[in-house]
């Protein structure tokens, strides 16, 4: 089965959400200021100090569908997001390949991890310097602030909009762009750390599949 990487978007964390975060050096692309440096060096040590959490979020969809759920996530590799509206919808990434699950279609399907934007937003070490190209840092005089990324390998496939804000900072919500220019917009209502996380959130076997079938 053909699947394109929209489905995978999580946005979500789709096309580039954490797409590969550019060249050496990233920081320096697009005459970023020093504020501008500062601040992403602040997200990068937020990101890569995220090894373990959960919460809920509201996701809206370019035609404003809205949709609400809860999700885990465990770095390197693994991520889980259960959607309450629509219920029993399931995406998980299990460290290897992400699957898609949808129970009003009785659909699955699979991709390689390292073929979605996630795979660098669950890598050991999120980087802002390799592999993504930085396009702006808007700074608000509130202390928040937004990053606009793409990746670097593919830049015509759309790009995201990461939003940091509170104190102490925290990751509010991303916005995924895609190539048609079609906006996801992913709200995290709740973010905290966890700790042991069952194993069982990060596997999802074929539901469609029937016992005995290969």
């Amino acid at each position: 089965m053909t699947v394109s990487r929209r489905a995978f978007a999580l946005g979500t964390l789709a096309a580039p959400l954490f797409a590969s975060l550019a060249a050496a050096p990233a920081w320096a692309q697009a005459g970023l200021s020093a504020a501008d440096r500062e601040a992403l060096g602040r997200a990068q040590t937020y990101l890569r100090g995220l090894t373990s959490a959960q919460g809920t979020f509201t996701e809206t969809g370019a035609g404003g569908q809205r949709r609400t759920g809860r999700f885990w996530l465990q770095r390197p590799g693994k991520m889980r997001f259960e959607y309450t509206n629509p219920a029993g919808l399931l995406v998980v990434s299990d460290g290897s390949n992400v699957m898609r699950y949808d129970p009003r279609l009785n659909t699955f399907q699979q991709v390689p991890l390292g073929q979605t934007p996630l795979s660098t937003f669950l890598s050991r070490n999120v980087s802002f310097d390799q592999g993504v190209r930085v396009d702006d840092v808007t700074i608000r005089s509130s202390g928040a602030f937004a990053v606009t990324v793409r990746d670097s390998r593919r830049p015509n496939e759309g790009y995201a909009i990461l939003a940091f804000a509170g104190s102490p900072m925290r990751l509010q919500e991303w916005t995924v762009v895609d190539a048609q220019g079609s906006r996801t917009r992913t709200q995290l209502t709740e973010l905290r750390p966890a700790s042991g996380l069952a194993a069982s959130l990060f596997q999802l076997r074929d539901p469609t599949r029937r016992p005995g079938r290969r």
